[in-house]
Formats: C-alpha cells, sequence, structure tokens
C-alpha cells in the first residue's frame, strides 16, 4: 500500500485564507457547531417520484441554514449540486475534492460524488487541505480495493479557529454500501493517516460509514481513540436511525432503520449536545438520509 505522509502527493490546497470578522465572532461563547449531512445524489429516477434534486435543493438548504453550523461534512455530491450548495450557503467557504472521474461511468450516481467541507468564512481561516483514495493506491484517482463498490476518497481541512486561536482539523468521507470487508479497511486507512498527528491535536470526522452502532467498522474507530459525539437516542434508549428512503413516517421502515451518519472526535473536545434533524421545510425532506448535528465545548 502507498503511505500517506502529511505532506504527500494528495495535498489538493494549500495556503492562507484570511477573511473579515466582526466583533460578535470575537466575543461569546467558543462551542462549535458541526453536521454531517448526506443529500443524495441527482439522480434521473427520482424526479419521477417527485423526489429529485431539484424539488429538494431549496428545503436542503433551508434545513441547513437553519442549524446554523460552523462546520458542515456532506456526502454524495454531484458537481451541479456543488454549485447550488456554493450559492445557497455563501457564508461558507466550500472545498470538495475535485479529482478526476471516480470510475469509468461518468453520469448519475458515478460521476464526481464529491465529500465536500463546507465552513464559516467569519469564523475559520483555512491552513491547508487536501484529500486521498480509500484503496491500496491512495494517490491513484479512482483506485478501487477490496472489493468496493465504487471508488470513495476521503476529503480534509485544517483550519484555525479565530475565536480560540487553536487548530482543528476535519475528515469527511463516505465508505462503501456493499461490502463490511471494504468498509473495515476504508476506515482503518482513514485511521491510520489521522493518526499521524498527536493525540491532543483536535480532530473531527464526519460522514456517511454505511454501518450500524455495534458494527466492526464503528467498533474499530472507537477503539482507535475515536468518540461518538451522539449523545440524544430515542425511546427505551434506543438509537433512531438516519435513512429513511423519502418515507419518514413509516412506523416499520423506521423501526429497521440503522444510524449510519456520524461525527466522531479525537483529541480535548467534549460533546454537549448532538442528535438527528428531522426538519422537512414545505413538506419537503432534504435527503433521504437525516442529517445529524453536534455542539462541541473545545
Amino acid at each position: 500500500m502507498q503511505k500517506l505522509g502529511l505532506l504527500s502527493g494528495a495535498v489538493l490546497f494549500s495556503g492562507e485564507q484570511t477573511f473579515a470578522y466582526s466583533a460578535d465572532v470575537l466575543q461569546g461563547k467558543s462551542d462549535l457547531r458541526v453536521m454531517t449531512c448526506n443529500i443524495r445524489v441527482d439522480l434521473p429516477e427520482d424526479e419521477k417520484t417527485g423526489n429529485g434534486w431539484k424539488t429538494r435543493k431549496e428545503a436542503c438548504v433551508k434545513v441547513i441554514k437553519n442549524q446554523k453550523a460552523d462546520i458542515i461534512g456532506f456526502q454524495e455530491v454531484l458537481a451541479n449540486q456543488f454549485e447550488d450548495l456554493k450559492k445557497g450557503l455563501s457564508d461558507y467557504f466550500a472545498l470538495g475534492f475535485d479529482g478526476p472521474e471516480m470510475d469509468m461511468y461518468k453520469e448519475g450516481y458515478h460521476g464526481i460524488a464529491k465529500n465536500p467541507i463546507f465552513f464559516s468564512k467569519k469564523r475559520f481561516e483555512l491552513l491547508t487541505a487536501g484529500g486521498y483514495w480509500l484503496s491500496e493506491t491512495p494517490l491513484k484517482a479512482g483506485s478501487i480495493s477490496w472489493e468496493s463498490a465504487r471508488a470513495r476518497n476521503a476529503f480534509w481541512v485544517r483550519l484555525k479557529d479565530k475565536k480560540t486561536g487553536k487548530q482543528i482539523r476535519v475528515v469527511n468521507l463516505h465508505l462503501d454500501h456493499v461490502k463490511e470487508e471494504a468498509r473495515v479497511e476504508q476506515i482503518k486507512m482513514v485511521l491510520d493517516e489521522s493518526a499521524q498527528y498527536q493525540p491532543d491535536f483536535i480532530q473531527i470526522m464526519t460522514g456517511d460509514f454505511n454501518a450500524g452502532p455495534n458494527s466492526q467498522v464503528v467498533k474499530t474507530v472507537l477503539s482507535s481513540g475515536w468518540k461518538d459525539s451522539y449523545t440524544k437516542v430515542g425511546p427505551n434508549g434506543k438509537v433512531e436511525g438516519t435513512t429513511h428512503a423519502f418515507k419518514p413516517h413509516d412506523k416499520e421502515r423506521a423501526a429497521k432503520a440503522k444510524k449510519i451518519d456520524y461525527i466522531f472526535t479525537r483529541g480535548p473536545i467534549e460533546s454537549v449536545d448532538s442528535h438527528i434533524i428531522k426538519d422537512n421545510y414545505k413538506g419537503i425532506y432534504p435527503s433521504d438520509h437525516y442529517f445529524v448535528v453536534a455542539t462541541f465545548r473545545l
């Protein structure tokens, strides 16, 4: 396997970005609010059922804006959706993994499925960013290993918090949706790369892990020194699911749904609240996933 160093060829963007910020940013609490949002790719078949991106994009932006997050990790974002999100969320600086095609297919689900990260222009200074493919050859574009159904990648940013002066690193990813072995090997790779940072360096990992709370994937994350930020559970202490297939009111489906979207942390950062967002806008749900939000104390 090709090894990834902190300054490897996987770095896609580096430089200093300075943004103007007002007194309200410098004052008040230093709590940090983070979201993970699988928005579902723009698919022609969804248009036929009334769940297409053209129908959902306004709801998606409205639901996200209402949470007033400082950092957002997105999954399943095609190029046109990326442009729509940047227009709708103009208070954020947006970076995505603009790599070559994910695989031989150029349209639909197989297109350039980005895992972009958005962060508040007022609050953060971008220090550097990068990405790599979740395979045994992470620097080879579109590479696939472990019989993963699709090529997958991880994207990360390193930020300086203007409120606290602290640096934080955010990693955003989407693991394979078919094969357990692929998911386990992919997350091991991300954990190994992230472990190059000191244990007291704050890191946040967002994404769709396609794995439930009791899966080997999540157990591997937790045994590697990361913490699950999730704090809210449903009736009888049950962890509610984050997928609903555009049928959020189907009780049978809700009972079987798993929580597969997570916000994990490493280092001196404490989760004070985290829950699943079940909001809609004018009766329209922004995705076939519920989004997850967490509030942290640095």
